[in-house]
């Protein structure tokens, strides 16, 4: 039998992770290929090599396979560390953001992230970083301006004089 081949399969196979990546039931499949690649004798490192992940995510997969079964291939909820603000907090930030920091009675113009963590602090008892508090900006689709500097008006006749063609030279 003539032996198929893929054309391009170095990048064909970074586009078949990335699109497995995509989904998650392609996930649960290929972690499934993963555990029947083990119960048909393969070490973690030949699945690693053959489907192009760490040899101790293979483990993880199989270790999480003997323990809870096929529920263990799931995707597992809560990953991450959870919010400290809720979703009505939020909202209510996104309006609080709105108006100007001087309804709130800050001497401030513009919203800016230190400006935002004391807002927070002093309106929903809650402390966020500074960074953190930057990155709600974006997450509320808010963009962070910064002000123009004032520059100090100059003397007329100086710019005359500095003028390429006003004959000052």
């Amino acid at each position: 039998m003539k032996n198929l081949c893929v054309k391009e399969s170095e990048i064909m196979q970074v586009a078949i992770q990335q699109e497995i990546s995509r989904s998650e039931e392609a996930r649960y499949d290929n972690k499934l290929h993963g555990v029947l690649l083990a119960c048909n004798g393969m070490t973690c490192e030949e699945i690693a090599g053959v489907l192009g992940r760490g040899i101790r995510t293979i483990q993880y997969w199989i270790r999480r396979f003997n323990e809870k079964g096929f529920a263990g291939l799931r995707e597992r909820e809560g990953r991450g560390r959870p919010s400290r603000l809720t979703e009505q907090e939020l909202l209510k930030i996104g309006k609080d953001l709105r108006k100007s920091p001087r309804d709130f009675g800050y001497s401030q113009n513009m919203w800016d992230g230190k400006l935002l963590v004391f807002h927070i602090e002093q309106r929903y008892g809650k402390h966020l970083g500074v960074r953190q508090c930057q990155r709600l900006f974006r997450k509320l689709d808010f963009r962070m301006r910064k002000p123009r500097p004032m520059i100090a008006k100059s003397d007329p006749e100086q710019k005359i004089a500095f003028k390429k063609n006003s004959g000052g030279n």
